[in-house]
C-alpha cells in the first residue's frame, strides 16, 4: 500500500492508540537487533508485558477509539506510516501485509461501508504517489513524497484542541509525536508553512515544525522540547539518501551506513516508546521528554556533523573561504580524454566536494573539540572508526601491493595513469617518477599528515617492484589495522616503508647492479680510461671534420662498435657497451647552455631547474649553427631498463651528454694545438733559424702563445677531471655503498647500514652531476662567454699556424726566399710580410691575455661566492698570465 494511501487514511479522522499487536512485533525487532547506541540505560523499564497490560488499559483513556472509522483500500484512507514496518524487517512486513489485505476484505462485505461508499462525499481527497528516477545512492527512496497536511480538505481536519480535556490534548499529542518522531506530520502537529519537503535544501535542513493552537502551556513547552529531534532525524534521513551518492566517495559512504544503522536503533527505540504508549497507564509526556533526552543529544551531533559536511559541499550555504576545491584532478581528467580513458565519479563535477581524507579530519577535528563529552566522544569514535575503513583498505592496498584501488579519487595519493612507463625513453623530466604518483594535499587526513611521505615513497617504491615482478598482487593483505584508531597504524606504515625501499634498493644494486652502471657511464662519458675513445677520433677524424648536416652517423656508429670491441680495449669487457650510441646535436655547446641560463635567469644557482626547463633546444637557434662541424656536434647516448631508468634517467643522461661535450671540446682543441706543434717542427720554414733576428723574435712570440694556449687548454681539462668530476664521483659511490664523505662505513651497532633511500639515491645521483656542472663553470652566463671566447681564440689560433702559415713564414724569410728553400716553398721575398704576421699574432696575444685575465677575476670572484674549488684553477692558471 501506498505511503500515500496510508496517510490519507491517517490524516481522515481521530486516531485512537495504535494497535497492540505492532508493539509486539517492534518489541520483538527490538529483541532480535540487539541494544541499541541510541537508546537509554533504562529502556528495560519501557518493555512491558503486552499480554498482562492489555486488560488493564482503561477504555475511558482513548474516547475516540469508537468513533474510528474502518481503513479500507477503497476509500484510500490508510494510515501514512507504520512504525512496527520501520522497526521490524522484511519479515514482519509481509505478516502485516497479509493481515491487512484481510481486514480489508472483511470489511468489503460490511453493509455500512458499502453504503457509504455510494456517498461521493465520502471521497473528498484523492492522493496519488509516484516513482522518482533512481539514484546513484543505492539505498535512496523513490517514493514521491507525501501531500502537505495543510493540503487535505476541511472534512478530514481533527477536532480543535481547545475542546479536548487536558488528558485528551496529552493523549493526542503523545500519539501525534510518535509520527513526529519518523518525520510524519500528525494531526496537531505539522509542518511549518516554509517547510517544502520536494525541495532537497529544506530536506537536508529539516522540517521546522508547528503545534496547532489551543494546547495547554505545560504540554507546549515539554512538546517543544522534543520537536528538534524530530527535525534532526528527518534531516539526517535525507543526509544519508544524499551523501550516499557515488560522488561522495567510499568514506561517505561508509559514514552513512553508520549512521543508517544508528537510525535503524532510533525507530526501534519509536516502537518500544510506542508499546508503552499502549500499555502502561502511567506513561506520560514528561515520561516520553526522559526516555528520548540521551537520544535527542545523540541525535543533536549527528545533525551538527551533517550540517558541516553538507555545507562543505556546497549543499547548503557557506563561506567561500571555508570551500574546499576538487580542482585537483583536472589535469588527470583532461589527459584521460585524450587518452581515450573514462573519467572516475569523483571527479566527474567540478563542484566542491568534501569526501575522503577531508571527513577524516572533519571527525577527527571534532573529536578533539568534543573529547571532554565522554557520550559525544563515544559516538564520534564510532563514527570515524566505521567510517576510516574503506580509507584504510585503499591505504592498506597501496602500502603492501603498490597498487590504487580509489574509484572516487578521494585517496591521499593521486595516480595519473596516462603517465605510462614506455614514455621513460623520452622523459627530460622525471615526469613518470615524480608526477604519476603525488599526493592530494587536501585528501590528507590528519593521522597521516606527519607520515604521508613514507606513504607516497612506499607504495612508488612498491609500485616499481611490483612492475618487475616482484611483488605478488594476488595475496591477500592480512594482519593489517582496519581502522585509524589501531594502534599498529603508525608501525604498519613505517614498516611497509622500510620493507618496499629495501626491496627497491636491492632490486637496483643487486639484481640491476646500478654501481656497475655508473661505473661504465664514467667510462664513456667522463673519458675515464678512454684509450678507445682516442682511437675512435682518429678513425672518424675525416668525418667529424665535416659540418654536422653532412656527418654519416651510421658510419660514426660502426666505428664506435669497431673500438669498443677491440680485444686491447677497456670497454671489450663493459657488459653494457651496446647501451652506447652515437648522436650529433645540432646546436653547439655553448649555445645550448647560454639559452638555457637565459631561460632560467642570468646566472642561476639552480642547474637542475634551468636545464629541465630547456630540455632539447633542437630547433632554437639551429640557422645560427649550421656550419658547426662534427667535432662540436658530437654527443653520445645511452639507453638504460627500467627500473634503473628511474635512477638514470633521461635527464641526468642529459647532464651526462652535457659534460661530455665540454671534455670532447677540450681534448679536440688539444689534439689541435699539439698537431699544430707537431707540424711546425717539421716544416722547413719553421726549423730554419733565419738571419732575420725580427722574424725569429715572432717565432718566438707565437711558440709561447701555442705553448700558453696548450697549457691553459690541460689545465682546464686536467681541472674538469681530476679536480672536479673525480671527488665527487667518489663521494657519490661512497653514498651508494653506505660511507661516509671520508670513506668510513656507516654502522649501527656495529653492523653496516645501506639506509639509503631510493628517493635519496636519484638525489645524490642529480647533486652529484649538477655539482660537476656548476664547477665545471657550465652553469654561469659569465664563465661561459669568457670560456668561448678563449676556446674561440685558441681554434682559430691553432687552424691559423697549422695551415698557411708555413708559406707567409717563407716569404718574409730572405734566405728561403732566395732559393735556399724546397721547389714548394720559395716565393719571392716581401719584407713587408713580418710586418702583418707581428700585427696578426698580436692581435692572438692580446685578445688571448685580455680574457685570461678576465677569466682569473671571475674564477676569484665565484670561488667566494659560490664553489671554492675554482681557487685551485685559477692558481693553476696565474702561471700562463705572468708576462715572461
Amino acid at each position: 500500500m501506498s505511503v500515500n494511501d496510508r496517510r490519507a487514511s491517517y490524516m481522515s479522522a481521530p486516531r485512537p492508540r495504535v494497535a497492540s499487536s505492532r508493539a509486539g512485533d517492534a518489541e520483538k525487532a527490538a529483541l532480535r537487533n540487539g541494544a541499541s547506541p541510541l537508546q537509554p540505560d533504562n529502556m528495560d523499564q519501557l518493555r512491558g508485558s503486552t499480554s498482562s497490560q492489555k486488560s488493564k488499559v482503561p477504555r475511558e483513556q482513548n474516547p475516540t477509539s469508537e468513533k474510528r472509522p474502518v481503513n479500507t483500500r477503497e476509500k484510500g484512507q490508510i494510515r501514512s506510516r507504520n512504525p512496527v514496518k520501520e522497526a521490524a524487517g522484511a519479515g514482519n512486513r509481509s505478516d502485516w501485509e497479509r493481515s491487512r489485505s484481510k481486514r480489508a476484505s472483511q470489511t468489503e462485505g460490511s453493509p455500512n461501508v458499502r453504503k457509504k461508499e455510494k456517498e461521493p462525499a465520502e471521497l473528498p481527497w484523492n492522493p496519488q504517489v509516484s516513482l522518482i528516477p533512481h539514484s546513484t545512492a543505492p539505498l535512496a527512496c523513490r517514493v514521491s513524497v507525501p501531500p502537505l497536511a495543510s493540503a487535505t480538505p476541511q472534512s478530514l481536519h481533527p477536532k480543535s484542541l481547545r475542546e479536548l480535556s487536558a488528558d485528551a490534548q496529552e493523549a493526542a499529542i503523545l500519539e501525534d509525536l510518535l509520527f513526529v518522531f519518523m518525520g510524519f506530520e500528525g494531526q496537531y502537529i505539522q509542518y511549518h508553512s516554509s517547510y517544502d519537503p520536494s525541495v532537497e535544501k529544506d530536506r537536508l535542513t529539516g522540517p521546522i515544525f508547528q503545534l496547532a493552537p489551543g494546547l495547554d502551556p505545560t504540554l507546549r513547552d515539554l512538546t517543544m522540547s522534543m520537536l528538534k529531534m524530530a527535525t534532526h532525524y528527518s534531516a539526517l534521513e535525507a543526509f544519508v539518501e544524499i551523501q550516499s551518492r557515488a560522488e561522495y566517495g567510499a568514506v561517505s559512504h561508509a559514514l552513512c551506513a553508520v549512521i543508517r544503522k544508528l537510525l535503524k536503533d532510533y525507530l526501534i527505540l519509536i516502537a518500544q516508546l510506542e508499546n508503552q504508549l499502549l500499555h502502561n497507564p502511567t506513561f506520560t509526556l514528561h515520561v516520553l521528554h526522559l526516555h528520548t533526552m540521551p537520544t535527542g543529544q545523540c541525535l543533536a551531533q549527528l545533525y551538527s556533523l551533517g550540517q558541516e559536511l553538507l555545507r562543505r559541499n556546497g549543499l547548503l550555504d557557506q563561506d567561500l573561504d571555508e570551500s574546499i576545491d576538487d580542482f585537483d584532478d583536472v589535469d588527470n581528467i583532461l589527459e584521460q580524454l585524450k587518452e581515450g580513458g573514462d573519467l572516475v565519479p569523483g571527479a566527474m563535477s567540478s563542484k566542491r566536494i568534501c569526501k575522503g581524507g577531508n571527513v577524516l579530519r572533519l571527525l577527527t577535528e571534532r573529536l578533539a573539540t568534543f573529547s571532554g563529552d565522554p557520550t559525544t566522544k563515544t559516538l564520534l569514535e564510532t563514527l570515524l572508526r566505521e567510517a576510516s575503513r574503506p580509507y584504510m583498505t585503499m591505504l592498506n592496498e597501496w602500502l603492501h601491493h603498490g597498487g590504487i584501488k580509489d574509484p572516487h579519487a578521494e585517496f591521499l595519493v593521486k595516480e595519473q595513469k596516462w603517465i605510462k612507463r614506455e614514455k621513460l625513453e623520452e622523459d627530460y623530466t622525471d615526469e613518470y617518477w615524480e608526477k604519476r604518483y603525488t599526493i592530494r594535499d587536501n585528501e590528507v587526513p590528519p593521522q597521516l599528515d606527519s607520515v604521508k611521505d613514507k606513504v607516497l615513497l612506499a607504495g612508488k617504491y612498491l609500485n616499481v617492484v611490483r612492475e618487475c615482478g616482484g611483488v605478488d598482487i594476488s595475496k591477500a593483505v592480512k594482519d593489517v589495522p582496519k581502522t585509524l584508531d589501531d594502534p599498529r597504524f603508525l608501525d604498519n606504515v613505517n614498516g611497509a616503508y622500510t620493507y618496499a625501499n629495501a626491496s627497491l634498493l636491492n632490486l637496483l644494486l643487486t639484481k640491476n647492479s646500478l654501481t656497475t652502471r655508473f661505473r661504465s657511464l664514467k667510462h664513456y662519458f667522463f673519458l675515464d680510461r678512454s684509450d678507445f675513445f682516442s682511437y675512435f677520433l682518429e678513425l672518424g677524424a675525416s668525418e667529424l671534420r665535416k659540418p654536422a648536416k653532412s656527418v654519416n652517423e651510421n658510419k660514426l656508429q660502426s666505428l664506435l662498435d669497431l673500438v669498443l670491441r677491440h680485444p686491447g680495449s677497456i670497454a671489450a669487457q663493459d657488459p653494457f657497451k651496446e647501451d652506447v650510441k652515437v648522436r650529433m646535436n645540432k646546436i653547439g655547446l655553448t649555445k645550448w647552455l647560454m639559452q638555457v641560463v637565459s631561460v632560467s635567469g642570468i646566472d642561476q644557482d639552480n642547474p637542475e631547474a634551468a636545464i629541465e626547463r630547456y630540455q632539447v633546444p633542437t630547433t632554437q637557434g639551429a640557422e645560427d649553427d649550421k656550419d658547426i662541424v662534427g667535432f662540436d656536434a658530437l654527443e653520445l647516448d645511452y639507453s638504460v631498463p627500467f627500473p634503473l631508468s628511474l635512477v638514470i634517467s633521461r635527464k641526468t643522461v642529459l647532464r651526462y651528454q652535457l659534460i661530455f661535450r665540454h671534455l670532447l671540446s677540450l681534448r679536440h682543441l688539444e689534439g689541435l694545438l699539439v698537431t699544430s706543434w707537431l707540424d711546425q717542427t717539421k716544416v722547413l720554414s719553421w726549423r730554419n733559424k733565419s738571419s732575420d733576428r725580427r722574424l725569429e723574435m715572432w717565432k718566438r712570440r707565437a711558440w709561447n702563445l701555442r705553448s700558453k694556449m696548450l697549457v691553459f687548454v690541460q689545465q682546464l681539462l686536467y681541472f674538469c677531471t681530476a679536480e672536479v668530476i673525480e671527488p665527487n664521483w667518489q663521494n657519490l659511490m661512497g653514498r651508494v655503498n653506505g660511507t661516509d664523505a671520508d670513506g668510513s662505513e656507516v654502522t649501527v651497532n656495529g653492523t653496516k647500514q645501506v639506509n639509503r633511500t631510493v628517493d635519496e639515491l636519484m638525489q645524490d645521483h642529480v647533486d652529484f652531476l649538477d655539482t660537476c656542472l656548476k664547477e665545471c663553470m657550465l652553469t654561469q652566463a659569465k664563465l661561459l662567454k669568457i670560456h668561448s671566447k678563449l676556446m674561440t681564440c685558441c681554434t682559430m689560433f691553432a687552424s691559423w699556424t697549422a695551415a698557411s702559415l708555413a708559406r707567409a713564414l717563407a716569404t718574409a724569410d730572405p734566405e728561403l726566399s732566395g732559393g735556399k728553400a724546397s721547389s714548394s716553398e720559395t716565393r719571392g721575398y716581401d719584407p713587408s710580410r713580418i710586418g702583418k704576421l707581428e700585427d696578426t699574432l698580436k692581435r692572438y696575444e692580446d685578445h688571448f691575455s685580455r680574457h685570461l685575465r678576465i677569466l682569473m677575476d671571475s674564477l676569484n670572484y665565484f670561488a667566494a661566492t659560490e664553489s671554492v674549488v675554482l681557487l685551485k684553477l685559477a692558481h693553476a692558471l696565474s702561471s700562463i698570465s705572468k708576462e715572461d
